[in-house]
């Protein structure tokens, strides 16, 4: 059974970057980054939404808002959600691609 609070986490690279942080905070748009950070809150009430699996572990929350912005994720324990990053439609694969080289490298330092 899973639980039904999970703790939102972002993932830091080596060098003290926060990649999905730094692209929220980088989104001009106020309501926007609300509409985000409401999602946000939904998935830590276990409420993931319009989510689906993109490999590897990992996950993509689809906002049908704006562009098609969306929330990349992987969970790294029983009720931690890692935030990796975010992005929209038109980057979509490279940020998969991102998010996964994040995630391999999460995982290759929990070790």
């Amino acid at each position: 059974m899973k639980p039904c609070h999970f703790t939102l986490e972002y993932f830091i690279t080596e060098t003290g970057k926060i990649p999905f942080k730094d692209w929220l905070e980088r989104l001009k748009d106020i309501h926007t980054r609300a509409k985000i950070r409401i999602a946000l809150d939904r998935i830590s009430l276990g409420n993931f939404g319009h989510a689906r699996s993109v490999g590897e572990g990992m996950h993509e929350l689809k906002i049908d808002f704006g562009p098609g912005y969306r929330v990349y994720y992987a969970f790294a324990g029983d009720a931690i959600v890692l935030l990796l990053l975010g992005g929209d439609k038109a980057s979509q694969s490279k940020d998969i691609a991102h998010a996964k080289e994040y995630w391999k490298t999460f995982k290759r330092k929990r070790r």
